[in-house]
């Protein structure tokens, strides 16, 4: 969010509780001066003084310019009311515009936490006032109550004492205006405003659907069944935990509906029928059963499954015999159910033909496609290493060749992995470094850029729910494809920013042996709700021979991760050629070449982040390119040299 926009919104804000305050003072000050309301319409004469008077208005009986100045209010009120409509047009057109994809961030969801937290005050402050505004009321008409109870009994006795008779006309000419006046006041001027100024920082529908579509992602990826996401008992988290949440009945409906909106009738199914399993469990809901069943009986008939469809089609219609929808479906389903049976009835499958399809059905099992070898990584399964390849990794302290810096006091080094060669370091960045690049980066955090294969430009990595997505090569095909999901911010840091900052890219230069004054500027990402980037390379291929044309320094020769957080499950970095998976470590940094010393592309790293289950993961990188390296790594003869 900028807060450059803050001072605007503020005086929108204040300007539109103001016009609505004065909007219904002066509606009101007219209806005083006519003699107050006829049920819920104003009881004055609708267009000018030559008008037919109402009803109510005529019994008043008061002076004949009234009806003037009815009109003059009127206009008045109209005036501010077409000024209060444009500018809140014009609030929600800014609104629009302030929007900033809150869901791709944790870092930056944790602001709309204080937001909430305020408005709860706020909300409670309005609740205290109304509760003093009814209180008064209240002890006014006990009194009174009291006070006429007495008088009725005997009227003429009563009004007979004088003090009495004044005291009445000074109630209803004077007194009972004032409780008018206290039952009209608006106690929530100060808690509308305080919601307008903050609803600019509002996520919007975009949010919740993306929100919404990270739980399904994270449900796939790691194969968790709705039961399990509906009780908050996720990987990695404690039962003991006070902010362990649940979903109700509501909650899985909305996930139901928008996998319906994207025709995701598989995911429809699965939150439909949790849905309907917590409402036969007696969870209290504003969502009928009847409702539930229509979607999930259409979901299942679009997958296929016409006898289930049926059974909970019948199931609606014994709960509203009447639903029309349901009833045409009924006969539908049942036409076709018969159409399919007499079909299967008059299909014979010999053996032979059997026997072939199972021998195709074996051999498209041997090709695993990439995305299931990434989904089968981050959930830890399809790790490809022996023990005989395990026993030639090791740890020791590296100090690079005898560095002076780290001669007296090595760093913590670990073999992650052969081939690609990847290596961690331990304790490589303290709690202080990190906190501040954090701090660095949050006000500046969007969405991620990728490098344009074709224009070799930085452009904003489209991979959501945006109609015109980013496109990356199909490894396989050299193919331009969609790229699907990286759900992230980012940030870049220069080292003239900050000392911590040129600290850090120091010490990656003393550590690699590798120019750093060429390398691209230090990126700080957050990743959001079921936060991934989806497998793809960091170097530039042959078919992208402008990929980093505009920075001028070569192709990218090698990358440095850092891991600023712990993340509870999920959130590890794989490498789905290599069959490697590299967990995050807070503090430490894991390092590879994406090039051979010949400039070849090392095809093995093709790497991805796998989604955050449960957590909130913080990394930076340095992407080291090849200019200026000609002497730090020298050129290799072969291409796998």
């Amino acid at each position: 969010m900028t807060t450059s926009k803050t001072p605007t919104y503020a005086v929108i804000g204040y300007c539109i509780t103001i016009l609505g305050g004065s909007l219904v003072k002066n509606e009101l000050q007219a209806n005083r001066r006519v003699g107050g309301f006829t049920g819920h319409s104003w009881s004055f004469p609708e267009y000018g003084c030559d008008k037919k008077r109402s009803v109510g208005y005529a019994q008043l009986q008061r002076k004949k310019n009234t009806d003037c100045v009815v009109k003059q209010s009127r206009r008045s009120a109209m005036d501010v009311r077409s000024v209060w409509r444009v500018l809140l047009i014009s609030c929600l057109l800014h609104e629009n515009s302030a929007h900033n994809d809150f869901f791709t961030s944790i870092g930056q969801m944790t602001d709309l936490l204080f937001t909430e937290k305020d408005l709860v005050t706020s909300l409670k402050d309005y609740i205290k006032a109304e509760e003093s505004k009814l209180e008064q009321v209240k002890l006014w008409a006990e009194k009174l109550d009291a006070l006429t109870a007495t008088a009725t009994q005997d009227p003429e006795g009563f009004l007979g004492h004088p003090v009495n008779a004044f005291k009445l006309m000074k109630r209803l000419n004077t007194e009972w205006g004032e409780v008018e006046d206290l039952v009209l006041r608006d106690m929530s001027d100060g808690f509308i405003s305080n919601l307008t100024i903050q609803r600019q920082y509002f996520p919007n529908d975009e949010d919740q659907t993306g929100a919404a579509k990270a739980l399904l992602r994270l449900q796939d990826t790691y194969k968790l069944d709705t039961q399990t996401i509906s009780t908050g008992d996720l990987p990695g988290v404690s039962s003991e935990l006070p902010y362990k949440s649940s979903l109700t009945v509501e909650d899985c409906f909305e996930l139901g509906k928008i996998a319906y909106s994207e025709a995701d009738y598989y995911h429809t199914e699965l939150w439909m029928a949790q849905a309907l399993r917590q409402l036969d469990d007696g969870e209290e809901s504003s969502i009928d059963t009847v409702t539930v069943l229509d979607y999930l009986s259409y979901s299942i008939y679009q997958q296929g499954e016409l006898e289930r469809a049926l059974e909970y089609t019948k199931r609606l219609l014994s709960l509203d015999p009447d639903h029309q929808r349901a009833n045409g479906n009924l006969k539908y389903f049942e036409y076709q159910l018969a159409k399919q049976r007499k079909v299967e009835r008059e299909q014979k499958v010999t053996e032979e033909k059997k026997g072939r399809e199972k021998r195709e059905t074996d051999k498209k099992k041997n090709f695993i496609p990439e995305k299931r070898k990434y989904e089968q990584l981050c959930r830890g399964e399809g790790i490809r290493m022996t023990p005989r390849r395990q026993s030639r990794l090791f740890c020791r302290f590296f100090d690079n060749n005898r560095h002076p810096y780290y001669l007296l006091g090595p760093v913590k080094q670990e073999d992650e992995w052969d081939r690609p060669r990847i290596v961690r370091y331990h304790d490589i960045i303290n709690e202080r470094e990190m906190e501040k690049v954090k701090e660095l980066a949050k006000p500046r955090l969007h969405r991620a850029t990728i490098s344009n294969p074709v224009t070799g430009v930085l452009e904003t990595a489209h991979y959501r729910i945006s109609k015109r997505r980013a496109t990356v090569h199909d490894p396989q095909t050299g193919k331009l494809t969609t790229a699907q999901y990286r759900v992230s911010k980012s940030a870049w840091l220069a080292a003239y920013e900050h000392p911590v900052v040129d600290r850090i890219n120091q010490r990656i230069q003393d550590l690699t042996g590798l120019d750093v004054t060429t390398a691209e500027e230090l990126q700080v990402a957050n990743y959001g709700v079921g936060g991934q980037y989806e497998p793809h390379f960091d170097f530039g291929r042959k078919d992208e021979p402008d990929a980093f044309k505009e920075l001028g320094t070569g192709n990218r020769i090698a990358t440095w991760l850092f891991y600023m957080s712990d993340v509870a499950a999920g959130g590890a970095t794989v490498f789905p050629e290599a069959g490697a998976a590299v967990k995050p470590m807070k503090g430490t940094a894991v390092f590879w070449y994406n090039l051979f010393p010949s400039g070849e592309g090392d095809y093995s790293t093709r790497h991805a982040a796998c989604p955050v289950l449960v957590g909130n993961k913080w990394v930076s990188n340095k992407w080291i390119h090849e200019r200026g390296q000609e002497f730090r790594r020298p050129c290799g003869l072969l291409p796998s040299d």
